[in-house]
């Protein structure tokens, strides 16, 4: 069992996903699961990985979400850590692998919080991450017709894991975003 690299993750993410939006989206929870493992003192290509490939059987088999993924990474020997943090971000929603490691609490945290910070960003005047400020996702948060397909409940769930506080998970989720923002089409018009 080898290291996955982030060309081997991306080569697989790409086999089973075709949607731009989905790529935009692992490549947005990759940026910033390498934004926390540097805060975190950890890892950033590990946690970048890992990143990349959550959704990995999203797309091919939504039915199967979080249950797929294991088959498909261990066909490609993948290592069980990082197996175990795929399936850990469909806790209490598709099983019941509850988040342990930090690597874990923080994929299921900031997940679902990704598409709501994008989501905020396109309604800007700047389309940008580059200027979008903490407060302006947190109006958004109270909006529950905003971004409706974004679960709250689990960003609070993963929020409380990690003992960090909403708008401190919001702000290291937006700088993370920054680091792609050209990538996932979020730079704007700045």
């Amino acid at each position: 069992m080898t290291t996955p690299t982030r060309e081997d993750a991306f080569n697989l993410l790409k086999k089973y996903t075709k949607s731009q939006s989905l790529i935009s989206h692992a490549l947005s929870v990759e940026a910033v699961m390498r934004h926390f493992a540097e805060k975190h003192g950890e890892d950033p290509d590990k946690w970048g990985v890992v990143g990349l490939i959550h959704d990995i059987d999203y797309e091919m088999y939504p039915d199967e979400h979080c249950s797929k993924a294991p088959e498909i990474l261990k066909e490609n020997n993948w290592p069980d850590e990082y197996i175990r943090a795929v399936v850990s971000h469909g806790w209490d929603i598709f099983n019941d692998v509850k988040p342990e490691t930090s690597m874990e609490k923080v994929l299921y945290a900031i997940d679902e919080l990704t598409g709501l910070v994008a989501a905020s960003a396109l309604v800007r005047p700047s389309k940008s991450v580059m200027d979008m400020k903490t407060k302006s996702v947190k109006k958004k948060w109270k909006n529950k017709k905003f971004a409706a397909g974004v679960n709250r409940e689990v960003i609070e769930k993963g929020s409380k894991l990690l003992g960090m506080d909403i708008g401190d998970l919001i702000t290291e989720t937006i700088m993370g975003m920054r680091n792609v923002a050209e990538d996932i089409g979020l730079k704007g018009n700045l």
